[in-house]
């Protein structure tokens, strides 16, 4: 714990990774617009103008909560992309999502599209944070598997664009149902399905 005198305007005095994390876990729980500043305040143990001095406004929260969950819970989308083959890769992403959004010790579902999926005009900003954060994860895995192509290990005809969208549907998707109680189980038996026609597709 930082024991040094507290800066005009920042207070010190607890591990901002911490309780980030709790504030991870209320945005995740409750959305974004259904998470209000006492749910944050209690949950993070700090007070609001100790919150207001530290991460800003709620809307500043929200994205260094979002950013802290990128790197924490989906840490595994890094092992997934470097996996040798496109099928690999594609495995390894899928198997790792359902192991994630069915883990006991978080909310079920996903951040990304719990967070904002529907949000009022005046908070449009926070869908289009979330969307942009999934688009980027597209635009990753589109670019792993062009380089599948390029060392040969996809056929030339393949659309690594749509695939790498194909990818993230099932993604998405297995995150609603995970958030409505989808067993672990049930999720892998669907990646077994789709994981057949990956293999059509790398033959």
């Amino acid at each position: 714990m930082n024991t040094d005198k507290p800066s005009t305007g920042r207070p010190r005095g607890f591990d901002e990774e911490t309780i980030l994390d709790r504030a991870v876990e209320v945005f995740w729980r409750h959305g974004y617009e259904g998470t209000s500043m006492s749910h944050l305040t209690d949950a993070m143990g700090i007070n609001r103008p100790s919150l207001y001095a530290t991460f800003g406004s709620k809307k500043q929260l929200f994205q260094r909560a979002f950013d802290r969950y990128l790197e924490t819970k989906v840490a595994y989308l890094g092992d997934a992309f470097e996996q040798p083959t496109a099928y690999a890769v594609i495995e390894s992403f899928l198997r790792s999502n359902v192991d994630a959004l069915t883990a006991g010790d978080h909310p079920r579902g996903c951040l990304s599209i719990q967070g904002g999926l529907a949000c009022s005009p005046e908070n449009a900003g926070i869908s289009e944070l979330l969307a942009a954060g999934r688009a980027t994860t597209e635009d990753a895995l589109a670019e792993r598997l062009s380089r599948a192509v390029q060392d040969g290990d996809l056929p030339n005809e393949v659309d690594t664009r749509a695939l790498a969208r194909f990818v993230m549907v099932l993604s998405e998707g297995f995150a609603v149902h995970a958030a409505a109680g989808a067993e672990r189980d049930d999720l892998q038996a669907s990646v077994d399905v789709a994981l057949r026609s990956v293999t059509a597709l790398c033959s």
